[in-house]
């Protein structure tokens, strides 16, 4: 055989090495996308805030990833702030803060929101500190909650459009709770509930 058409020992081994770093990589591609897509699609989901129906709390363009697990082991609790399906077009997403749970009375009136439930039948207010200075809640609401509903108010009550405005919140149409700001920098950190303290009876 002539030559040129033979290769030699060290040219067969770099071609069957270059093929082995791609197969390697392809590996690793499915490995990761193994891992990310349910982490993705199952676990958590970003979401950028749009509007300022959340401020001071939130901002327009801050970037947060949403926990969509915890609600499968837990029920949503006064004061977390979630991402949910608008129930009057479910192709759009909101945020909000939960205020009123199941079963419970919500009376929005004179710029106060009271609660009525088993603990507090004759309501109770509830300070909200996150709120811009003295910012009252306009409005007048007055709304019985079922077994699997939540009424939801926007921190900037004079610029939200919330339960005040479309009713309560069906519980299959929450996505997930905000769990950790990813931007901006300053602002980088864990999402924390507050802690609320009551006003009245």
């Amino acid at each position: 055989m002539p030559y040129f058409f033979r290769k030699s020992k060290a040219e067969v081994q770099t071609t069957d090495g270059v093929g082995n770093f791609f197969v390697e990589i392809l590996k690793v591609a499915i490995i990761s996308l193994a891992i990310i897509i349910p982490i993705r699609y199952f676990l958590i989901q970003p979401f950028v805030v749009r509007g300022s129906s959340m401020e001071p709390s939130f901002s327009s363009g801050d970037y947060l990833i949403i926990d969509e697990i915890s609600y499968r082991f837990s029920e949503p609790q006064r004061g977390d702030v979630i991402v949910f399906e608008y129930p009057r077009n479910p192709s759009q997403y909101y945020i909000k803060r939960i205020i009123g749970l199941p079963g419970e009375r919500v009376q929005v009136d004179n710029g106060e929101v009271v609660i009525y439930n088993t603990d507090y039948p004759g309501g109770v207010g509830i300070e909200e500190s996150y709120l811009i200075g003295a910012d009252q809640t306009p409005g007048n609401v007055d709304t019985t909650l079922g077994s699997e509903e939540y009424f939801v108010l926007g921190d900037n009550r004079t610029a939200s459009s919330d339960s005040r405005v479309w009713g309560e919140l069906e519980s299959d149409r929450i996505i997930g709770r905000a769990w950790v700001r990813g931007w901006p920098v300053k602002a980088v950190g864990t999402v924390q509930a507050p802690i609320y303290k009551l006003i009245g009876n």
